[in-house]
């Protein structure tokens, strides 16, 4: 099946990782993992977890205005607790938190009426499952590890019934995010513990994709994956296909009321222009509250980057990735006809901006910003070598807060010499 075209186009996506660890702001489900909170104080945040001001319209609006044209939303961490009415166990938040309801079909709701797409999180892995059998800690086991029950590595012998047992719950729960939400992607995570072929990945592939064939599926499916998720910090070169950066607004995925190393509106237009302009999406991450709430400081960055992407919406969306690197000194993007290049400047740019190795003749530039246009002249070249593009700088209020934008319209498609020169 090829990749959904919506994907590639969509260029920022929000993951939210909401969970009963909100309650006591730890780490999710990785806390009782690595022993840093005993496993009886991380399931008796079951008892505090309300959703009392869940408002997933709001969600939905705030993505909407922050630019995003999907969401992520983790169904189930490796916790093993549900934010749906699953069937198979009473693990979920339905069932066992004073929240006492489905929150999945809402989300699912809410984000389709703000015409965005529908993704779900979904871990392989359950680590409170009593039919996984065993546990493989991604890093040598220290003291506290090594003596925890819920993450010693290798925790007693594999039983093949109890295996068998553990996939058919896994697939149930699958089947019923697939049949009952329709997600638009779903986002798996937790593959590490286990092998291709122990997880059945080509069997629950052909089981989503029977059920929906235009479901869109990440990397943690392994080769049954339709596109790399490289996580916390741009790649120095683009993973091979379809890609997303996922990212933390501050330094924590799930809300932690300590954390408040929160990136600024700045940093993150700066990632997020370098990821689509190396032709990836950015899926950033907001931990919102227990009581299903998204913290002041987190939906303000989301208010300012949307802020940012509206003011220049022709250099975000319906574009391709840009120059490669040594040819502007800083992001580009591409227009899909080819035709006009957008270069990104971080830094107010001082008498002019320099584009090298531009076979074409450039009809114009602009300001994008404000439509400003602005004097440019090539200078120097020979045979086929060409000159390098001089762009007058912007000036004044056409210097954006964050990064300006200027738009090159090209002669014809965008034709570069990549050559080492004439001696």
């Amino acid at each position: 099946m090829p990749m959904q075209p919506w994907f590639a186009d969509a260029k920022l996506g929000i993951f939210l990782h909401y969970g009963i660890y909100a309650v006591d702001g730890v780490p999710e489900s990785w806390s009782f993992y690595n022993g840093s909170v005993p496993h009886e104080q991380y399931m008796r945040q079951l008892d505090g977890f309300t959703a009392s001001r869940y408002d997933p319209t709001a969600w939905a609006e705030l993505f909407r205005r922050a630019g995003a044209k999907y969401a992520v939303l983790t169904a189930r961490h490796h916790d093993g607790v549900a934010l749906w009415d699953t069937a198979l166990g009473d693990l979920s938040v339905v069932k066992r938190t004073p929240a006492g309801r489905d929150l999945i079909g809402p989300y699912a709701e809410a984000l389709r009426e703000q015409g965005l797409k529908v993704g779900l999180y979904y871990s392989h892995s359950d680590w409170n499952h009593p039919d996984y059998p065993s546990v493989v800690h991604p890093e040598p086991p220290n003291e506290e590890v090594a003596t925890n029950p819920y993450c010693s590595p290798g925790r007693g012998n594999e039983d093949p019934a109890a295996w068998e047992r553990f996939l058919a719950y896994r697939d149930g729960q699958v089947r019923e995010l697939v049949e009952n939400f329709r997600p638009d992607l779903l986002w798996f995570d937790g593959e590490w513990e286990r092998s291709e072929e122990q997880w059945r990945m080509r069997e629950l592939s052909e089981q989503i994709l029977a059920g929906n064939p235009r479901t869109v599926l990440n990397a943690r499916m392994l080769s049954y994956g339709d596109y790399a998720t490289p996580e916390q910090g741009v790649p120095i070169e683009a993973p091979d296909g379809p890609w997303e950066l996922c990212l933390t607004v501050n330094d924590s995925w799930g809300y932690q009321h300590k954390d408040d190393n929160h990136k600024s509106i700045r940093q993150l237009v700066r990632y997020f222009t370098e990821t689509i302009a190396m032709g990836g999406n950015l899926l950033l991450d907001v931990g919102p509250k227990e009581d299903g709430t998204i913290t002041p400081e987190q939906a303000s960055r989301l208010e300012g980057l949307g802020d940012w992407i509206r003011r220049n919406e022709p250099a975000v969306y319906g574009t391709a990735a840009g120059l490669p690197a040594g040819h502007h000194y800083g992001p580009s993007t591409l227009s899909a006809d080819r035709r006009t290049l957008y270069l990104i400047c971080f830094d107010t740019p001082r008498e002019s901006v320099a584009v090298r190795g531009l076979r074409n003749s450039v009809r114009r530039v602009t300001e994008l910003g404000t439509g400003r246009e602005l004097a440019h002249r090539t200078i120097g070249g020979l045979g086929d070598v060409p000159g390098v593009l001089w762009i007058d700088a912007p000036e004044g209020d056409a210097v954006d807060a964050y990064a300006t934008v200027l738009a090159v319209e090209l002669d014809g498609e965008l034709d570069l010499y990549r050559g080492t020169g004439r001696d």
